[in-house]
């Protein structure tokens, strides 16, 4: 798929949301801890933030590869209609809770638009796209509409549409497919490996070494790829993958990413 653009992060329109209303917790990923509605030391004035070019040096790798799925300018631009968190601080509070409801609402939307246009889940389009349109109308509501929104729910109903539509995805894989779902791969070498139809939902491939694998329609939804070796891997028509995972991965210009995806800046 193309990526939607409502979809992808437009910081420009946002203002410095994800630095403020989230938490972060000292660790590899982030330099110093920070409590959720508290501004980043980092953020200017102007939303911007100020080490941005720097951030992996200086120990702010998580905020580099986040990736809001457009959340942030839909809750500044749309659901608040511009109105700063700064000039009016009676938002503030409201606009941080209704932040992180919106980027689960997003990422989403982005599932379903990977595959509501796949010739494979033809059986399916009008279902995936009657739950589109209908996630997209949630995201127009009002703040307290939104607070009030069971994420849980609805990513559960979500979900089963999802593991339906990736089963008729991999089905264009002949033969039998490898179901790593869930498991812990931490380090594993997987060079070469053909993973092609696999499914590796929710499976930790942190510092997997998954250079020249194949991927092509893997179901990736939730897979861990922090400092996984992609360098040479091919994961041209692989499912639910995110610019977030693939940010956090290292790779080459060998690597073969989805349509929708963006080669990392920091990659070789």
């Amino acid at each position: 798929m193309r990526a939607p653009e409502n979809l992808l992060a437009d910081c420009g329109s946002c203002f410095g949301l994800c630095c403020v209303a989230l938490p972060f917790a000292k660790s590899s990923d982030f330099a110093v801890d920070k409590a959720a509605g508290e501004p980043c030391r980092n953020l200017l004035g102007d939303s911007r933030c100020g080490i941005h070019s720097t951030l992996r040096e200086k120990g702010f790798r998580g905020c580099a590869v986040y990736d809001c799925f457009g959340a942030g300018q839909k809750v500044s631009q749309s659901t608040f209609a511009g109105r700063n968190w700064r000039q009016q601080p009676s938002n503030s509070s409201e606009m941080f809770a209704v932040f992180p409801i919106m980027r689960d609402l997003h990422e989403l939307l982005w599932y379903l638009a990977d595959v509501r246009d796949r010739d494979s889940t033809a059986p399916l389009h009008n279902r995936i796209g009657h739950e589109y349109d209908e996630l997209d109308a949630l995201t127009e509501s009002a703040p307290e509409v939104l607070l009030s929104v069971d994420v849980s729910g609805l990513r559960s109903q979500i979900n089963e549409l999802l593991i339906e539509a990736s089963d008729l995805v991999r089905t264009e894989v002949k033969g039998k497919k490898k179901n790593y779902r869930g498991r812990d791969l931490i380090g594993a070498q997987l060079a070469g490996a053909d993973l092609r139809g696999a499914s590796l939902r929710g499976t930790y491939l942190i510092g997997a070494d998954l250079r020249r694998a194949d991927l092509r329609l893997a179901d990736m939804i939730g897979a861990d790829l922090r400092g996984a070796d992609l360098r040479g891997t091919d994961m041209l028509g692989s499912i639910y993958a995110t610019q977030f995972q693939i940010g956090a991965a290292r790779g080459d210009r060998a690597t073969r990413l989805p349509e929708s995806l963006a080669r990392p800046s920091h990659w070789a």
